[in-house]
């Protein structure tokens, strides 16, 4: 049964709502973007089919009709859709598909190359959000330096990086798209981009607690799981998408180490791997009793099988302090570092899991130099948990 409603649609709050038999709509402000997702071969897959409102709920539905047909054959829908692309007669690349059509061919061939296949960055956000509304259903051919000009002047002086990211973004698909063989004109971009101007951008620092006041705040925060995932991401200095999802089969008890999988640690994709955090006593005791309960997530949510959500965290700790935000606690314990001279440049900067040196001195220098984190981990937790 359908759960999806044309009213409801407007009305609907960002997020992703599910229509049924795999439709979904991600929705972000005035526009979003439909999936199909389904399963082939036990492999999670999701496929686009067209932003909203430009393919309209009833489209929207047609076109997941017609894949789950295929799927019900035996066949993998993208699979088959790729043979249709590539099976194309010459003269069906002069062809000429909207703003719209091409964003989702684009993002189809790139997202195998982004983090999550583009979902954790929000690849596609800039555009659904500015790009599309404004000229989404415009044909590639047509698009002018005026429709990216109208697009972007709002927020280009209000909101550089979004402005940024949205005209870059905008010329990848059309210099994709013109690979692709259709007929658009990447120029247009930059020569709306110089009719924009330049614009100086001031970035606004992550706010964050002074050092001096993390201890009062450690104790302060509530005996609940919102509150001790923010106590684990003080201690471990791990950003909050690799915190929440922590789970005890992650964690070596012999050695009270934590490796955090690549797929929760930010970075390009194929440029990360495998991160370990050593974890102070009052981390793993909080482990130990999380896996005597039966338990695998260290903070589960409502339904045991998945983890709290982050927006709980978060709340946990504006409770405590407007203030404070989970990101900012690493910006606390770097400023504790150059202010108390608890360890060097090194070693501070691979407890927050940033690279150090070059490729080439990477490529020679390949410790991780755990055991000088442990040390400095250490002395970080004596210091927030007894102010030592």
């Amino acid at each position: 049964m359908s759960k999806l409603f044309n009213a409801t649609i407007i009305k609907a709050l960002d997020g992703k709502h599910q229509d049924g038999r795999g439709l979904v709509l991600v929705k972000a402000g005035a526009t979003g973007r439909w999936v199909y997702r389904y399963s082939f071969r036990t492999r999670r897959r999701e496929m686009g089919l067209g932003s909203w409102p430009v393919v309209t709920l009833a489209e929207a539905r047609k076109k997941r009709d017609r894949w789950a047909i295929i799927l019900a054959s035996g066949l993998d829908p993208i699979d088959v859709r790729d043979a249709e692309w590539k099976a194309a007669e010459p003269e069906d690349l002069t062809k000429d598909p909207t703003f719209a059509e091409l964003v989702d061919l684009v993002f189809e061939a790139k997202k195998a190359t982004l983090r999550g296949e583009g979902t954790r960055g929000r690849w596609r956000s800039p555009l659904d959000l500015y790009m599309i509304p404004a000229f989404g259903d415009k044909p590639g051919s047509q698009i002018s330096q005026k429709d990216i000009l109208n697009a972007l002047r709002p927020i280009w002086k209000k909101m550089p990086p979004t402005a940024t990211k949205a005209i870059r973004r905008t010329k990848i698909v059309l210099q994709s798209a013109k690979r692709m063989g259709f007929p658009t004109d990447p120029d247009n971009v930059d020569t709306a981009r110089e009719v924009l101007g330049h614009v100086h951008h001031q970035p606004v620092h992550m706010r964050s607690i002074h050092w001096q006041d993390i201890p009062a705040l450690y104790h302060k925060l509530p005996n609940t799981l919102g509150g001790d995932c923010n106590r684990w991401v003080i201690l471990t200095l791990v950003r909050l998408h690799g915190c929440v999802g922590a789970r005890v089969s992650e964690i070596d008890f012999e050695t009270s180490t934590w490796t955090v999988p690549l797929d929760r640690i930010k970075g390009q994709h194929n440029k990360v791997e495998d991160f370990r955090v050593p974890l102070p006593k009052v981390l793993i005791d909080m482990a130990l009793e999380r896996k005597a309960a039966g338990l695998d997530f260290i903070f589960p949510g409502v339904q045991r099988t998945k983890h709290l959500s982050s927006n709980a965290v978060e709340t946990a700790l504006k409770k405590t302090n407007p203030n404070g935000t989970p990101h900012g606690f690493r910006t606390s314990f770097r400023t504790w570092v150059q202010e108390t001279e608890a360890c060097g440049y090194e070693v501070a900067e691979m407890v927050l899991g940033h690279k150090v040196g070059g490729l080439v001195e990477r490529t020679y220098a390949r410790s991780d130099l755990l055991e000088s984190r442990r040390k400095v981990l250490n002395i970080w937790s004596d210091f927030v948990i007894n102010k030592i």
